[in-house]
């Protein structure tokens, strides 16, 4: 029998073959835990943001960074039935390397009774320097209590 983390692993993958703009930029879930959620990208050329460069455009690495930070706060042992994107500042660190994948691992790190607060690091194979950080909080939408 699947414990939980396989379970919540594939209620996420799941999850994002729903999301049209995850799917149409190639987001794949790679890890999820309690909290906390790590999803890949991959290189596309469709995305590029400098042809001269080949770097990616930061609106697809700012979708990747959105998403797994949602994701983190739907998998916090809070629960929520629901969430959406309050405030996500973004630092980009450096151009992604061209033809590598790029990776958002983000964090659920506190939760109040309405808003959670996430952390989110991207980066591509050099994984020791990110190509953007940021910081954010989501609503968080509790299921309904039964009476």
């Amino acid at each position: 029998m699947p414990d939980k983390l396989t379970d919540r692993l594939a209620l996420a993958k799941a999850f994002m073959q729903t999301l049209p703009h995850a799917q149409s930029l190639g987001m794949q879930v790679t890890d999820m835990g309690e909290g906390r959620a790590t999803i890949t990208m991959p290189y596309d050329l469709r995305l590029v943001g400098d042809p001269s460069t080949g770097v990616l455009h930061g609106g697809a690495i700012s979708a990747l960074m959105d998403t797994a930070s949602g994701a983190s706060v739907m998998c916090h042992p809070s629960a929520p039935a629901s969430t959406a994107t309050l405030d996500l500042r973004i630092d980009y660190m450096r151009p992604a390397t061209p033809g590598q994948a790029i990776t958002a691992r983000a964090e659920c790190h506190h939760v109040t009774r309405s808003v959670a607060f996430i952390r989110v690091v991207a980066t591509d194979a050099d994984e020791s320097r990110p190509v953007a950080m940021g910081t954010g909080t989501f609503t968080l939408e509790r299921p309904p209590v039964a009476s």
